[in-house]
């Protein structure tokens, strides 16, 4: 047998079991080293519209050390609310040792966390490191300080899909009013066609141009096959996109479809980055999955969905279930949810 042995001088020794055949029952030992303190260029944040593509600020940190056998460290920078004592952070796995957010991408994560637009409000950041499961450490807690704007605007898509509608369209959301809107809506069969609207209402209306371009009273834009549909509007050069979209979805013995089916929940083009889905549900069992597919999926209990955690029961009755995801690995899957799943009384 082997043994890997972590050594971790902030965290203390922490030893790890790993076994593998061997009757020379030899020891490989690896030292880590103390997680990095975590520095700032500033924490007083600057925030405008004007200056949204720059940076807001430089986080850094330096490499946690690692002798003796190579062992892959994970850092993450976390974001919270003060006084939250990270309880539902925002995070971001880094792949260097300076993380520079924009203005704009500052601005749109303390509203995600609740922050008020005008409102001056302060931030907690700091740095986790992980070794391995069981061996976390946390850096320096720096206390940022800024006040949020307003820099979302919308345009509106009325089409088969809702009854062509422009009162109840669906809106793609610019977050930073650069003129380049998006967001993800769900087509059904046979209802693929769409416009766009500046105004909830039919007065002035873009449509296809043809060769990924658009104008004014064109042709209906249409997907070509049903689902969920990432839309991106490019305002300033007439120009349009359409890709595949993976949302999430309700399934288990308690939804409608049973295990055979999702019940999909509906993104909100707010710039909050929800999900939502208000639905009857008989007694029985729930999950949430990602892409209609098991691949990821969180289950565990109603107030704490986890990944790959159990099936979750729940009584009859209607329900609101809201869904924001608060950390992706590097290849931008979700590896943690916030979900709330509210009883609606009659």
């Amino acid at each position: 047998m082997r043994n890997l042995i972590i050594k971790g001088s902030l965290i203390g020794l922490l030893s790890l079991g790993l076994a593998s055949c061997n009757k020379s029952e030899n020891q490989m030992i690896a030292h880590i080293g103390p997680v990095g303190t975590l520095n700032t260029s500033t924490t007083d944040l600057k925030l405008s519209l004007a200056d949204g593509e720059k940076p807001a600020l430089t986080l850094s940190f330096s490499k946690v050390e690692v002798t003796g056998t190579e062992i892959p460290v994970t850092s993450t920078i976390q974001f919270d609310v003060k006084g939250n004592n990270f309880a539902n952070p925002l995070e971001f796995v880094q792949k260097a040792y300076t993380f520079s957010p924009t203005v704009n991408q500052m601005n749109e994560l303390m509203l995600k966390l609740g922050m008020k637009i005008g409102e001056q409000g302060q931030l907690e950041v700091r740095l986790k490191s992980e070794p391995a499961a069981n061996a976390v450490s946390y850096s320096n807690i720096i206390l940022l300080t800024g006040t949020p704007f307003k820099a979302s605007s919308w345009i509106y898509m009325p089409g088969a899909y809702q009854n062509w509608s422009p009162e109840t369209a669906d809106s793609l959301l610019s977050s930073t009013s650069n003129g380049i809107y998006e967001g993800i809506v769900n087509f059904p069969v046979g209802k693929l066609d769409f416009k766009i609207t500046p105004k909830k209402n039919w007065t002035i209306n873009y449509g296809d141009a043809g060769n990924g371009t658009f104008r004014l009273g064109g042709d209906n834009f249409n997907v070509l096959t049903p689902g969920a549909k990432k839309v991106m509007i490019d305002m300033n050069k007439m120009k349009w996109e359409i890709s595949d979209a993976k949302i999430w979805s309700l399934i288990g013995s308690a939804t409608p479809k049973g295990w055979d089916g999702d019940t999909d929940l509906k993104f909100v083009n707010d710039g909050t980055g929800t999900f939502t889905l208000t639905q009857d549900l008989v007694a029985g069992d729930i999950k949430i999955r990602y892409g209609h597919d098991w691949g990821i999926n969180f289950g565990g209990s109603i107030n704490d969905f986890v990944l790959n955690g159990g099936n979750v029961s729940v009584a009859a009755g209607n329900y609101t279930v809201k869904l924001n995801v608060t950390k992706t690995d590097t290849q931008g899957n979700p590896t943690a949810i916030k979900v709330s799943v509210q009883k609606n009384e009659k």
